[in-house]
């Protein structure tokens, strides 16, 4: 099944086009640097040690993403019964994107448990070791998210062609947010594993 950052690409490629999917993919990929440097420091290490922090940080999550189930609802079909494609705010799904990627604890926990694996600790700055292991997975998670993009955006350029079909879009994206926040809130998992 594809983590909510995949979905989140999808959807936001498919309502408004590849080039609001590439916006949001370099805004969650701006969100790792936050993580990256947050292991490379330790935050992450205090976020997996302290159970009200991590809960605070899901529910923080959870709830970002209900919002967005919520604006999904409120908007247009996107263009995708037909109509021209209304102009798209590029610098909002960048920040929507640090934002959902920043507020989910499990890509701290994820940096925390991956990145010390392949860390030389003989070699000494290991916050420089990890920085450098972050970025690698940036520009790897940027390619893939793009590729995403790209093929999400292709879909909903055939979607368009079915009229009826594109206001669906926006119902089954907020559905997507919806559980993917209900699923967040209920997951089992937390701080001290």
């Amino acid at each position: 099944m594809p983590g909510p950052d995949i979905l989140f690409v999808i959807a936001q490629s498919v309502s408004q086009g590849r080039k609001a999917g590439i916006a949001t993919a370099m805004g969650l990929c701006s969100g790792i640097t936050v993580h990256t440097t947050a292991a490379a420091v330790g935050i992450s290490a205090v976020l997996h040690q302290s159970a009200f922090a991590f809960q605070m940080v899901k529910y923080a999550g959870a709830c970002y993403l209900l919002y967005l189930a919520w604006k999904a609802l409120k908007e247009d079909d996107g263009g995708l019964s037909g109509r021209a494609i209304p102009r798209r705010n590029l610098k909002s799904l960048y920040k929507k994107g640090i934002l959902m990627n920043v507020l989910n604890p499990k890509v701290s926990l994820f940096f925390l448990a991956l990145l010390p694996q392949f860390v030389s600790p003989g070699a000494g700055r290991i916050p420089l070791q990890m920085v450098l292991l972050g970025l690698i997975f940036m520009i790897q998670a940027f390619a893939v998210f793009s590729v995403v993009s790209i093929l999400a955006g292709i879909l909903s350029e055939k979607i368009r062609a079915y009229s009826n079909l594109g206001r669906y879009v926006n119902k089954v994206k907020a559905g997507i947010f919806l559980l993917l926040g209900i699923r967040l809130a209920l997951s089992e998992g937390s701080s001290g594993m």
